[in-house]
C-alpha cells in the first residue's frame, strides 16, 4: 500500500470513532433534557437525511476539490455540529449537521482510493477501510457509553478551561466536548493526505444542472451490466446491516429476554464478525471474482430467519459472528467492482455518491418496512421471518439478474470482466 493509504486509515479512524461515540453522547443528551423518546429514535434518520438529499452534490464536490480538502471541509462541518449541541441548538438539528459532514466525507473518502490505488489493491484497500470502520463502529460506542458513565464524565466535568466559560454542566455535554478533539485528530490527518493526480472535475453552479448529473450518473451506473449488479448487492446490504442493529435488539429482547445493554453486546458481535469477513475477504478475493460472492447475500437472508430458533446465547453470539463474517465477505468485493465501474464510468466522487444515495434511501426504506410490521401488530419473530425472506429472495433475483445478464449480453458483460480482469492484476 501507499503512504498516503496509511493517513487516510487513520483519518477514517478517528473520524468514525468520534461519529459513532457521538451518537451515545447525543442519546443521553435528549434522555437527561427529558426529550421524548421518538426524538432519540429520531437521530438515525437525522444523520441520514443529508446522504440522500445532497447526493447530487456531494459527489460532484469530491470529484472538483482535491479530496483530502473535502475530507478536512467534512470534519470541520462535524466540528460546528457538535459545538451547535453544546451552545444551545436542538440536538437534531446539530446531529444533521454532523450527518452532512458525513455525507460530504463518505464520496472522497472512498474515491480517493481509486485514484491513489491501482485495481488490482482495491479490494484490500476497502477490506481493510471496512474491518477498520467496524473497528470504530464498535471502540465508538463503548468510548461513548464509558464518557456518559459514573466513572469518566465526573473527571471531563472537573476539568476547568482558564478564562473560558463552555456551559458544559452535564455529562453528556462534557463527553460531546471532548469528542471535538477527536474530529480535531481527524481534521489534522485529513491535511497530510497527498494529492494525487486525478484531473479535478469543474464544479457546475446550476443546482437543476447537478441534480440532472447525479441522474445521469445513477441511470448510468444502473444500466451497466456489472454495475447495476454490484450497486444492487451493496445496496442491499447496507440496507440491512443498518437495520440489523434494531433487528437484533428486538430479537435480543423476545428470544433471550435482554435489555437493551446486554442486547448491545450482541450488535457488536455482528460487527466483529464483520470485521473479520471483511479482512478475510481483502486476503483472499480478487476484482473479477467479484459477482462470485452473491449466494452469500441469499444466505444471509436465511440466516436472519434461522434467529428465531436460537434461545441461548451461547448459540446466539457464534450464530451472529458468522452472520457478520458472510456479510463482510459478500460486501468487501462487491464494493470494490462497484468503485471500479463508477470510476471508470463518471469519476470516483460521484460513483460514491450515487452509492450512497441508493444505501440510505434503502436504509430508509427497510427501516420503515421492518417498523411498519411490527407497529401493525406482528410479533419480532414474524417481522424477523418476513423481513429475512424478503432480503433472501431480494438477493436471489438479484443473483439471476447476473445470470441472465451473462447470457444475453454475454459478449458485453465478457467484456466488462476482461477490463476488471485486467485491471486487477496490475
Amino acid at each position: 500500500m501507499k503512504k498516503g493509504f496509511h493517513t487516510i486509515m487513520s483519518a477514517q479512524f478517528f473520524s468514525s470513532l468520534a461519529d459513532n461515540a457521538l451518537f451515545v453522547a447525543a442519546v443521553e443528551l435528549l434522555r437527561t433534557s427529558g426529550a421524548p423518546e421518538w426524538q432519540r429514535a429520531a437521530l438515525v434518520p437525522m444523520f441520514a437525511l443529508f446522504y440522500v438529499v445532497l447526493a447530487p452534490f456531494v459527489g460532484a464536490f469530491a470529484d472538483a476539490v482535491p479530496k483530502g480538502k473535502v475530507m478536512f471541509i467534512s470534519n470541520s462541518i462535524k466540528v460546528v455540529g457538535c459545538l451547535m449541541m453544546l451552545f444551545g441548538t436542538h440536538p437534531l438539528v446539530a446531529y444533521a449537521v454532523v450527518g452532512l459532514g458525513a455525507a460530504a466525507y463518505s464520496p472522497a473518502k472512498y474515491g480517493i482510493l481509486t485514484e491513489l490505488l491501482p485495481p488490482s489493491q482495491l479490494v484490500k484497500a476497502n477490506g481493510w477501510i471496512e474491518g477498520l470502520t467496524i473497528g470504530s463502529i464498535i471502540l465508538g460506542v463503548l468510548l461513548g457509553g464509558q464518557l456518559v458513565g459514573p466513572h469518566i464524565a465526573p473527571h471531563l466535568l472537573a476539568l476547568d478551561v482558564p478564562l473560558l466559560d463552555l456551559g458544559v454542566d452535564t455529562a453528556a455535554e462534557a463527553a460531546i466536548a471532548s469528542l471535538v478533539l477527536l474530529y480535531v485528530i481527524a481534521s489534522v490527518f485529513n491535511l497530510y493526505i497527498p494529492r494525487t493526480d486525478a484531473p479535478l472535475q469543474p464544479l457546475s453552479s446550476d443546482p437543476v444542472a447537478l441534480v440532472r448529473d447525479f441522474s445521469d450518473c445513477n441511470s448510468r451506473l444502473w444500466n451497466d451490466r456489472l454495475g447495476q449488479i454490484s450497486l444492487a448487492t451493496t445496496t442491499l446490504f447496507w440496507g440491512v446491516s443498518g437495520n440489523l442493529r434494531y433487528i437484533v435488539l428486538a430479537w435480543a429482547a423476545a428470544a433471550l429476554g435482554y435489555g437493551t445493554t446486554q442486547a448491545s453486546s450482541l450488535v457488536g458481535v455482528v460487527a466483529v464478525g464483520t470485521a473479520v469477513g471483511a479482512v478475510v475477504a481483502s486476503m483472499l478475493m480478487r476484482l473479477e471474482h467479484a459477482t462470485r460472492v452473491m449466494p452469500l447475500g441469499v444466505a444471509m437472508g436465511l440466516l436472519v430467519v434461522l434467529m428465531n430458533f436460537i434461545d441461548n446465547v451461547w448459540l446466539a453470539a457464534p450464530f451472529l459472528i458468522v452472520l457478520g463474517a458472510l456479510g463482510g465477505y459478500l460486501v468487501v468485493p462487491m464494493n470494490a467492482l462497484l468503485q471500479h465501474r463508477g470510476h471508470n464510468l463518471m469519476g470516483a466522487g460521484r460513483s460514491i455518491a450515487v452509492q450512497n444515495f441508493n444505501e440510505q434511501a434503502c436504509i430508509l426504506a427497510l427501516g420503515a418496512f421492518y417498523t411498519g410490521m411490527t407497529r401493525g401488530g406482528l410479533s419480532a419473530f414474524g417481522a424477523i421471518t418476513i423481513f429475512g425472506l424478503l432480503v433472501a429472495g431480494t438477493m436471489e433475483l438479484i443473483r439471476r439478474w447476473h445470470r441472465r445478464n451473462t447470457v444475453e449480453h454475454a459478449d458485453e458483460v465478457e467484456r466488462l470482466m476482461q477490463i476488471a480482469r485486467s485491471d486487477g492484476g496490475h
